[in-house]
């Protein structure tokens, strides 16, 4: 799912936590740093500088990943080391009070997913949208899918956004004051058709002329409920306009002609 008003505090935890994952590293090899210097001076062997440097890192490495093979120490850096390790768990238990958790948040996990979705919508081509995803925004999105199309549903409700998800749907969520954006973010420049089913007629009209405006030859198909509102649609820049009372109409009389002439 794709929230167009993707929460803020998300991003703001997830740039902190960087921040702190830079300090903490820093820290580390501010530690590190240090313990090398420290044990090339306290080291009294006639080794040359290079080996005594290798050694003394060697130790460092080892103190900072806890690793524990360290080389023999003479008794001056034995108390240094002492000394490095109380540091090291200071460095250590600021990272896990100041870390642990901070990516754990709903607000995190909804940053991540808009990532991720950013990936996918970027190279979204030759699908259809389905704006709404009540009773028939399911029906047409559900069937769509089944038909073997890829399926992009835009909603401005997070339970409709949930559902849709839930039926395995790729998800664009925005605030209806924002719907600009969800269609913007819906690549009509490279979708096949548009399919608008919100139970709000002056909702779908507003949608169809933004979506026509944004791509003239994309199809577009909307449910009107007269033939005035046909030819407002129209005029917006449907190419389908369908008109759900005719078609029940005229399925009922088919039905019952169809009953009447097998009866005679």
């Amino acid at each position: 799912m794709f929230r167009v008003d993707e929460p803020r505090l998300g991003r703001i935890r997830v740039r902190e936590w960087r921040r702190r994952v830079r300090h903490t590293l820093g820290l580390l090899l501010l530690l590190l740093g240090g313990a090398t210097t420290g044990l090339i001076v306290l080291d009294r062997s006639n080794d040359s500088f290079l080996n005594r440097l290798f050694t003394a890192l060697w130790d460092g490495v080892n103190l900072v990943t806890t690793i524990g093979d360290f080389a023999e120490l003479n008794e001056r850096q034995k108390v240094f080391m002492l000394l490095a390790m109380f540091a090291t768990l200071v460095v250590g238990g600021f990272a896990v009070s100041k870390l642990t958790g901070m990516l754990s948040g709903d607000d995190v996990m909804a940053y991540r997913e808009n990532r991720i979705m950013e990936r996918k919508l970027e190279q979204l081509a030759n699908h259809v949208v389905v704006v709404g995803f009540h009773s028939l925004g399911m029906l047409v999105a559900d069937r769509l899918r089944d038909a073997g199309q890829l399926v992009l549903v835009l909603v401005g409700d997070e339970g409709q956004a949930e559902r849709a998800a839930d039926h395995d749907h790729m998800v664009v969520l925005g605030s209806p004051d924002a719907f600009d954006d969800v269609l913007k973010d819906a690549r009509l420049d490279s979708a096949s058709a548009l399919v608008v089913t919100t139970p709000d007629s002056n909702n779908n009209l507003a949608i169809t002329l933004l979506a026509h405006t944004l791509n003239p030859a994309l199809p577009i198909a909307v449910p009107g409920e007269n033939p005035l509102r046909k030819g407002l649609f129209e005029n917006a820049g449907a190419s389908n306009v369908i008109i759900g009372d005719v078609i029940i109409a005229d399925a009922l009389v088919d039905k019952l002609t169809n009953r009447v002439e097998a009866t005679t």
